[in-house]
Parts: structure tokens; sequence; C-alpha cells
């Protein structure tokens, strides 16, 4: 089990104006498998409507591999020398309250000492998208790496502070849920809720998740908690099949044992009945998945296009089949803030249910930042926890 963290066991519980005496670190990115920069900065005074916070946890989030290894660029429109705050799975306690803040996103009172989660974005509010409240699709604010030096310095979850701007959501952290579970939750588990609700999963459903990293497990207990008939993942790592298994899926795909996509389409028509699948969730990040992922879709099925965040993949296909088939392509990135109160609300009710702690299988001090990538780069880890004060 992992180290957790509870109010009382937090000992800056003054309320505090002035913290720019105080100063935290933070682990910066400075290019490709290069090791992280690990920085001093003096902790900035909240400003009317902000929070800041202590964090407590951070995990490695698998977009945040992506940028390590080079396959998600972040380093267009930075100067050099690169450096740049990444991470955005994290938890914290409330370090100090802005001017104006009483309490969270639920309307519930906020103090110092609280344990919160938050969406690590927030939409410009200006925009159309912003302004009929879909501010997952907002095109300007939902921007968060940002060069360290540059204020407010804690910006990401690779740090002991961070800092939420007004307008960002904040939801204080059941005590029932230790932040092994809440870390995770403003990432993958608000992600999947997010798009299980978009695609109208229900009852009588058959669903195939391609991938059972942290955003497919977590994938298999939304859709067990949504009344989900049948849930099929595919992946080809043995340990996350019987991880998938454990957290209720109904069968597994193992890419060595199916290994062309044929195989694979074949396998999930004969566990459908032959009709395939009403939902597809991508979430492997790999473009030739996509086409795959569509002739795997029953007649009217929808695919939730959210792995593929890394720009310039290019992949072919027959679009005859969506037109013919009647299929959807939905493609997501973000989440509505109702998704993350939803997740806390599902870890508090129903987490005993499935085997989250297995999720999180190590956790290493912020200053050991490189090893915690190494090993999880590896797969020597299901998924890393950084532990800002260890």
């Amino acid at each position: 089990m992992l180290e957790t963290h509870r109010r009382e066991d937090y000992d800056g519980g003054q309320t505090r104006r002035k913290v720019m005496s105080d100063t935290g670190l933070v682990a910066a990115f400075t290019g490709v498998r290069k090791p992280f920069a690990l920085l001093e900065f003096p902790v900035p005074e909240a400003e009317p409507g902000a929070v800041v916070v202590r964090l407590t946890m951070a995990n490695v989030c698998g977009s945040d591999l992506h940028i390590w290894r080079g396959t998600y660029d972040v380093s267009r429109g930075h100067s050099e020398p690169f450096c740049l705050s990444i991470g955005h799975e994290m938890t914290g306690v409330v370090h100090e309250l802005g001017e104006g803040v009483a309490s969270d996103s639920a309307g519930d009172q906020l103090s110092v000492g609280d344990r919160v989660v938050f969406q690590y974005f927030v939409g410009c509010g200006e925009c159309r998208s912003c302004r009929r409240e879909t501010t997952p699709r907002c095109p300007e604010g939902l921007k968060y790496r940002f060069p360290p030096d540059q204020y407010p310095h804690f910006t990401a979850a690779y740090g002991q502070y961070y800092y939420l701007r007004p307008g960002q959501a904040v939801f204080k952290v059941p005590d029932n849920v230790p932040d092994e579970l809440a870390g995770p939750a403003n990432c993958a588990l608000a992600q999947v809720i997010d798009g299980l609700e978009r695609g109208n999963a229900g009852p009588g459903d058959r669903l195939v998740i391609q991938g059972a990293g942290g955003l497919g497990l977590n994938a298999v207990a939304v859709a067990r908690e949504r009344g989900v008939s049948q849930v099929i993942v595919i992946d080809g790592v043995e340990s996350r099949l019987e991880l998938a298994l454990a957290f209720g899926a109904d069968q597994v795909i193992d890419l060595n044992e199916f290994p062309t996509t044929g195989d694979r389409v074949r396998r999930v028509l004969e566990l459908t009945d032959g009709d395939g699948a009403d939902l597809v969730m991508e979430l492997v990040g790999k473009a030739e998945a996509v086409p795959e992922a569509i002739g795997m879709l029953a007649h009217g099925g929808t695919l939730l296009e959210i792995g593929n965040i890394n720009q310039g993949q290019t992949v072919t296909l027959d679009p005859s089949q969506l037109v013919h088939g009647g299929k959807t392509i939905l493609g997501m990135m973000w989440y509505r803030p109702q998704s993350l109160q939803a997740a806390l609300q599902m870890l508090s009710e129903s987490a005993t249910r499935y085997p989250f702690d297995r999720v999180l299988s190590h956790s290493y001090p912020l200053t050991e930042v490189d090893q915690a990538f190494a090993d999880q780069d590896t797969g020597a880890v299901q998924r890393a926890a950084l532990l800002p004060w260890g």
C-alpha cells in the first residue's frame, strides 16, 4: 500500500497571506530521455480566486511517458535551453486560499488543510465553447505546460506545490479515498467517465477497450458501474491482461496470440456473436489502432478516440465503412468538471470492488523521478507514483 495523507497529517494548517518566503522544488523536463532538472522556486502568494496546493502525490501518466520518449513533441514554441514543467495526475492539500475562495466547485466549504483534487487545465472563459460551458473544447485556454521559471512556477504535477488558477475546478477528496486513488482521478478516471458518458454506454452494450494501461483499467471499472453488458480488453502485456480481468473484463485478447489486425477483428466478432462492439475505446495512442477499431464496431457503433494525442501520425482507412455501417468516430480530450466530481464519488462508494491499489505499483521520491520514468518505460512498473516530500 502506498503512503497516504489525510488532513490530520498536514502540519501547515494556519491561514497565511504572505508565503513568498517559502520555497519548493520542481522536477522539470529538459528533453527526450534526458534527466529531469530539480529546481527551487519561491511559492507564490494566492491571488484572489486562486488556491495554492501542497502536493502529496503525483503519478506518471502515459502521456507524460510519450513526452519523455519523444513521441509527443512539446518543444515547439519553447526556446533553448529547453526546460518545461510536465505532469498532471496529482493530489494534495490546500496550502493557501486566495481572497474570495470559500468553497470548492461543488459548493462545499474549503479550508486550509483540506485534501483536494482538481482539473489540471482551465478554459479561457471568453471563447464560444467556454460561453456555452463546453470547456473541454476550448481552443485557447487548455494550456498547462510552462517553463518553471515563468510565474507562478508551480504549474504541473512534478513538484512540491501547485498553483490553482481562478476558474480551475477543485473538489474536496472524501475521507475514505486515499491519495493513491485520488491522484489518478483528475486524469485517467475522470477522462474515461466523460468518454463513456458521451458515448452513452450502458446495459446491453458491448465495449472493446484497446489498451490496458491506467486509462483502460479505469475504463473497465467505469463500464461495470454503468452496467455495460460485455467488456473486452486488448493488450500485449500478460500482467495487464490479468489485471483487466481482475477489474471485471469478460474477455481479453492478447496481442501475442492474435498478432494481426485481421486476427483481432475476427476475434472480437467471434466474442460478440458476429455483431461487433457497440463501442470501442482507443486508449493506446497508435494511429493504426483506429482502422482496427472501426473494423470491430457493430453497425451504428461508435469509436471513442482518446489515445492518439501525438500529432503528425497518419493512417489509411476506408471511409465507406463509416457510411455503410452508420459508424461514428468521437474524438475527445479533457473532460467536464462534473466528471471529476463523479470520479471521486465512484471511488468513495465503489473503490473496494476493484483492485485500484494494484494500478499504482511503485512509489518514488520526487528526487528519483528519472528512475520512475525509466522503470515505467520498460514495463517494470504498471504506473509509478512520485512522493514530493518523500
